[in-house]
């Protein structure tokens, strides 16, 4: 590991460079959890939104639950080091999401 503090990204706003410079070890561990959540939340919100916009629905799947609605697409989440596939779907302003199964690794 290098001696030299990291280099921020270019297209970082200054005010955020500053502030993550002044916080402490602890706050930008949570900053950096938080972010990587909020960036996977934006992606699966644009993926909801681009799969809504598509007008074709395609065939209910064999495995679909009965309470999972057939618009609902499936996306996978990391918890503790263990990657789920979860069937998600938008419900006015809510994303809701049911357990699917486990990711197999030799996918």
């Amino acid at each position: 590991m290098s001696h030299e503090p990291p280099t921020p990204p270019a297209n970082l706003p200054t005010e955020i460079v500053n502030t993550l410079n002044e916080s402490d070890p602890e706050h930008l561990r949570d900053v950096a959890t938080y972010a990587e959540s909020l960036a996977d939340h934006k992606e699966r919100e644009a993926r909801l939104e681009e799969s809504a916009d598509q007008e074709d629905v395609k065939e209910r799947p064999d495995d679909l639950p009965d309470d999972v609605p057939s618009k609902a697409t499936i996306t996978i989440k990391e918890i503790n080091d263990n990657r789920y596939y979860y069937w998600q779907w938008r419900e006015g302003d809510q994303v809701k999401s049911k357990y699917k199964s486990p990711v197999d690794p030799d996918e």
